[in-house]
C-alpha cells in the first residue's frame, strides 16, 4: 500500500500548519482534525492512509483517540504515527500499546519522520 493520503491530527494550529506544509511538500494529501470529534468526522468522509497523532490535546487526548481508531474493524488497517512532545519510555511504549505502529517526539525531525512515513509504505 502506497501512502498518499494523511490525516494529521493536532490542537495546535501552528502545529498543523507545519505538518501540512512539511507532507504537501513531498507530495502527500492532507487533510486536519483539531480534536476526537473532528478526527472521527474526517474519518467518515474519507479514510487516510496514515494518521499522525498528537498526545495532548482537549477531550479525548491521542492515546485515547488511537485506541479507538485502531479497534474500529473500519480503521484496523490505517497506521497512526504518534506525532507528541511527549518523549518518555513509558509515552512511546504506551503509544504503541494503543494500536500506533510507530512513535515521532516533536520537535518532529523531518528526515526521520519521512522515513518512518516511507517503511509504512
Amino acid at each position: 500500500m502506497s501512502i498518499q493520503k494523511v490525516l494529521v491530527v493536532d490542537d495546535s494550529k501552528t502545529e498543523l500548519m507545519f505538518l501540512t506544509d512539511l507532507l504537501q511538500k513531498n507530495g502527500f494529501s492532507v487533510k486536519t482534525a483539531e480534536n476526537a470529534e473532528d478526527a472521527f468526522r474526517r474519518l467518515a468522509e474519507e479514510k487516510p492512509d496514515l494518521i499522525l497523532m498528537d498526545v495532548v490535546m482537549p477531550g479525548q487526548n491521542g492515546f485515547q483517540l488511537t485506541r479507538a481508531i485502531s479497534r474500529d474493524p473500519l480503521y484496523t488497517d490505517v497506521p497512526i504515527i504518534m506525532c507528541t512532545s511527549k518523549n518518555q519510555e513509558t509515552d512511546r511504549v504506551w503509544g504503541l500499546r494503543q494500536g500506533a505502529r510507530d512513535y515521532v517526539t516533536k520537535p518532529v525531525e523531518v528526515t526521520e519522520l519521512l522515513a518512518k512515513i516511507k517503511a509504512l509504505s
